[in-house]
């Protein structure tokens, strides 16, 4: 397969679609995350429809004093890795392409979910990622577009954004690809010095900690399940082995599985220890929250949850989360 490059949205509606068309947008610099999502909107679009990946550095998301002049522009390597995951065109197109006359007067607001967490940090953000994706989507005219679920509080202003204003597309969430020692995907990873990259492990591992909190403690409370109703909780516990929960059943029986400050407590363990290295972790945030609207969410909640951080290592700014499922209380 042979990708075509394209600078024009003009360019694009002149080509004749047969089958569903499924859009990647991306920032450039791509890597294997990027190509995941190039092969996902390939199966997705199947071998009669067609698979676009845009390619644009968006000013209007890169707020004061942040990396927009050096953010990495690779076209060319982009080209091959977009051809090689099985992209039928690559749409490049200019500033003036995508906002004739210079920066939008009327532009999308992320409303109150975009004012939190990476909103809160970087201000205007969201607005500008917003009206960039819908300034796309009417460009391209997917069927469906398909967004990294790494920038999880994005893809959820995505969603809202075509709901609320009746946008006909499908949005498709790809889980987030991570290098084998665990550090997620990103095209500003390349940024960071060797010690750098050491210490910007601790950006998933207090992930990895609160998640396997969260299992344990569904584990146990499973265990819970388990006990004949004719035993008194606190003596069949023990007989499980379990003393520790056997001296406060209440708590064990009765609490929430993988309760949200046990998560929490187990990530923030992790992170106070990445402080500590040369180069340090500066936290910005750790939040577990609803991905509905991104507020915090309470031990007696149930159902999905986002587990997720953002920090800096040196002058480089990372985020990272991992979906988790808080069971209903029995």
């Amino acid at each position: 397969m042979t990708t075509t490059l394209l600078r024009t949205a003009d360019e694009l509606h002149a080509r004749v679609r047969h089958g569903r068309r499924a859009v990647v947008m991306t920032m450039g610099a791509l890597h294997e995350g990027h190509a995941t999502l190039v092969r996902a909107a390939r199966r997705i679009a199947g071998p009669d429809g067609e698979v676009v990946v845009t390619v644009f550095v968006n000013p209007l998301q890169f707020g004061e004093g942040e990396d927009l002049d050096r953010y990495p522009r690779t076209l060319d390597a982009d080209l091959k890795i977009a051809e090689e995951a099985g992209a039928d065109v690559v749409l490049a197109p200019s500033v003036d392409e995508v906002y004739p006359g210079g920066a939008p007067q009327v532009r999308i607001s992320a409303g109150p979910m975009g004012e939190r967490l990476e909103g809160a940090s970087r201000p205007g953000h969201f607005d500008g990622m917003l009206t960039v994706v819908a300034k796309l989507l009417h460009l391209t005219r997917p069927d469906v577009a398909l967004y990294g679920q790494k920038d999880a509080q994005q893809l959820a202003l995505i969603r809202r954004m075509v709901r609320d204003l009746n946008f006909a597309v499908e949005i498709v969430g790809v889980p987030t690809v991570r290098e084998d020692d665990g550090l997620a995907l990103s095209s500003r990873n390349r940024y960071l010095s060797a010690e750098e990259r050491r210490t910007a492990l601790a950006l998933s591992q207090p992930l990895f900690a609160g998640r396997d909190r969260h299992a344990a403690q569904e584990a146990l409370r499973a265990r819970a399940r388990e006990v004949p109703a004719t035993r008194a909780p606190a003596e069949a516990l023990s007989a499980l082995g379990e003393s520790r929960a056997a001296a406060d059943t209440h708590a064990v029986v009765k609490a929430v599985p993988g309760s949200a400050a046990a998560v929490r407590a187990a990530a923030r363990l992790v992170l106070d220890e990445a402080a500590r290295p040369t180069p340090p972790l500066v936290l910005d945030y750790l939040a577990l929250v609803d991905p509905a609207d991104f507020t915090e969410i309470d031990d007696d909640f149930t159902g999905e949850a986002v587990l997720a951080v953002a920090a800096r290592v040196g002058s480089t700014r990372l985020i990272d989360n991992l979906p988790l499922t808080f069971g209903a209380a029995s």
